[in-house]
């Protein structure tokens, strides 16, 4: 199930941008409750079992972490719990807003998880690579580094593994030696792949005057019904904060803004903008199970 990436890329963008960017600045508890729900659930609905192993070994630690960091350092609030051996206080408010970090972190980094599911080299390309086509490309082959390179890292790690030079084999030192020529080896790799993309990109003509490019992209009915649908809600949301019906405090003390049916409605807005991909992936599938039955 992927069909959110078959729509067009200024969709996907503009999508990604508005939640990743509303999960980072908008701090107000119900707001991050919504976008860490939608965007776990997405991600398990994109990687599956894999998405579930990565949140319960990396992500619930990393959220406890930081949870647990933040009152150790800021001693804010008016609420004492209690004192730390140093004398410094330990407050509600400085724990609340370390759980509220977290949730945070934990979002934005499901959001840019799948941001790199959908949002292809490709797609950066097609949509900047006109406006600035240098930085649209570092960009591009930046983000694309990192998964490559960690897949030749698993590649070279299980192939010294199964002569017996992995990082876990032999004494300390033997295994130092062994990571030592694990990491030359990548080095190796990335020179050797920089080369061989440059002379790639210079056969194919880039950077010449009379290059064209050629794209399948096209914008279609359902692309600018998904874009309507997301500027919308965007500005919805925007608006209702810039209202105040998403106020909230965490210093001196924790406040929230009035629980009413306009705060509903902006809440209400928040959440069908961040499910949106998973709405697309419940319509498709019934429209499926719909063509499937009449067969």
């Amino acid at each position: 199930m992927n069909e959110f990436k078959n729509y067009h890329p200024l969709v996907n963008f503009i999508y990604f941008a508005a939640v990743i960017l509303f999960s980072m600045f908008l701090m107000n508890p119900i707001m991050l409750v919504i976008s860490l729900v939608c965007a776990a659930v997405y991600a398990v609905v994109l990687n599956g079992a894999r998405a579930v192993r990565f949140g319960l070994l990396y992500l619930l630690p990393m959220m406890f972490i930081a949870a647990a960091m933040n009152p150790l350092f800021n001693h804010a609030g008016v609420t004492v719990i209690a004192y730390f051996p140093n004398g410094n206080p330990l407050t509600l408010e400085s724990v609340v807003y370390g759980i509220a970090a977290a949730v945070m972190i934990a979002a934005v980094i499901c959001y840019f998880s799948a941001y790199n599911k959908i949002m292809t080299s490709d797609k950066f390309i097609y949509l900047f690579g006109r406006a600035v086509p240098s930085m649209s490309l570092i960009l591009s082959m930046s983000m694309r580094f990192v998964p490559r390179f960690k897949e030749q890292f698993m590649k070279i790690t299980a192939a010294q593994k199964c002569i017996g030079r992995g990082i876990a084999n032999g004494s300390v030192i033997q295994r130092v030696k062994n990571g030592i020529t694990i990491l030359s080896v990548m080095m190796t790799y990335a020179l050797e792949n920089s080369i061989e993309t440059a002379d790639c990109m210079k056969s194919r003509g880039y950077g010449h005057k009379n290059r064209t490019s050629f794209s399948l992209y096209r914008f279609s009915g359902r692309d600018k019904a998904a874009l309507v649908y997301t500027l919308i809600l965007s500005v919805y949301v925007i608006a209702g904060t810039a209202f105040g019906a998403a106020e909230y405090l965490y210093f001196p003390n924790v406040i929230l803004s009035e629980f009413n049916a306009y705060s509903v409605s902006v809440f209400t807005a928040y959440f069908m903008l961040c499910a949106e991909p998973i709405f697309i992936e419940i319509m498709e599938a019934m429209r499926w199970k719909r063509l499937k039955s009449r067969l």
